[in-house]
């Protein structure tokens, strides 16, 4: 959702993260759970706090 508002391509979130856009795609979809260092870059890059974006199952 955060992507999308900022109108970012996953290829664009992937290049401002220094990953792949298969990364963001399975971050994306509840394949893959990043670590928590990438995590936090998310956020940040964002600018919300990490809860904002990742809860706990």
């Amino acid at each position: 959702m955060l992507r999308a508002e900022r109108d970012w391509t996953q290829g664009d979130l992937a290049d401002a993260l220094g990953i792949s856009r298969q990364s963001v795609n399975a971050i994306e979809t509840g394949k893959y759970d990043p670590s928590l260092p990438l995590a936090f870059r998310i956020a940040d890059l964002f600018g919300v706090p990490i809860e904002a974006i990742f809860m706990r199952d």
